[in-house]
């Protein structure tokens, strides 16, 4: 079986990075096969791998539940996160730079994550999410510290409009001095969608300006919704 970073490489990357830069937003279709996303749904209740659960409507997050994977990660987490990273840093990086944020991120995620542990981030980020019937993720950021990526990644572990109906992938984008846009997205089982963590740079007729993004879950109507989130910075709780 072909490895995370083989598979990776049949990609077609130079179109997924230039949707990424014009909408926010891209999808990688067909990542993850049918047994190593049930694997994953497996995990779900392995409670050991967890170092804290979230009961989302204690917090008016939404209606649902969130796992945040303990340190060691399962091997296919390292592997998404660590691979993704090397092809989303120079990215990250042009971004930075047509918007005049000095910030810059290292070739190697390892190196991005020894920065996080300077500013106190060792915490892991990774999560699976769940949901039933009546169950939404509120629109939010994932940013947990100072340090951090300007992408993270969704993995999608059921099939939209067979295992659950609603449920779909929502992206706000904040336009300075005009209306806010919605983004409604339904990937299929086993696809990645690869999406801006806080802001992406948009060009306007002055130069480059910042257009704030968030992102949520609809409502699912009904079955059940998982989905595995990985952040490519730590958190400090």
């Amino acid at each position: 079986m072909n490895t995370i970073e083989q598979r990776l490489r049949t990609k077609q990357w130079d179109a997924i990075l230039d949707e990424l830069s014009i909408k926010g937003f891209a999808i990688v279709p067909d990542l993850i096969n049918d047994k190593e996303c049930a694997e994953l749904l497996g995990e779900f209740k392995e409670e050991y791998r967890y170092r804290k659960t979230v009961v989302m409507e204690r917090y008016r997050f939404g209606k649902g539940v969130y796992k945040y994977f303990n340190y060691p990660l399962p091997n296919i987490l390292t592997e998404l996160r660590e691979n993704f990273y090397g092809y989303l840093a120079p990215v990250a990086n042009k971004w930075m730079e047509v918007l005049k944020i000095k910030t810059r991120y290292p070739k190697k995620h390892q190196e991005f994550i020894t920065q996080c542990k300077e500013n106190g981030q060792e915490k892991a980020t990774a999560l699976i999410l769940g949901y039933g019937a009546g169950g939404f993720c509120a629109m939010h950021q994932d940013l947990y510290g100072e340090v951090y990526f300007p992408m993270q990644i969704v993995l999608f572990l059921d099939d939209i409009d067979r295992d659950y109906i609603g449920g779909e992938f929502i992206l706000t984008e904040n336009i300075p001095m005009a209306q806010s846009r919605t983004h409604v997205i339904k990937p299929k089982k086993g696809d990645v969608i690869v999406f801006a963590t806080n802001f992406r740079p948009v060009k306007g007729a002055k130069g480059y300006y910042r257009v704030t993004m968030k992102h949520g879950v609809s409502t699912i109507h009904s079955g059940e919704r998982h989905t595995l989130g990985i952040i490519f910075h730590d958190a400090k709780s």
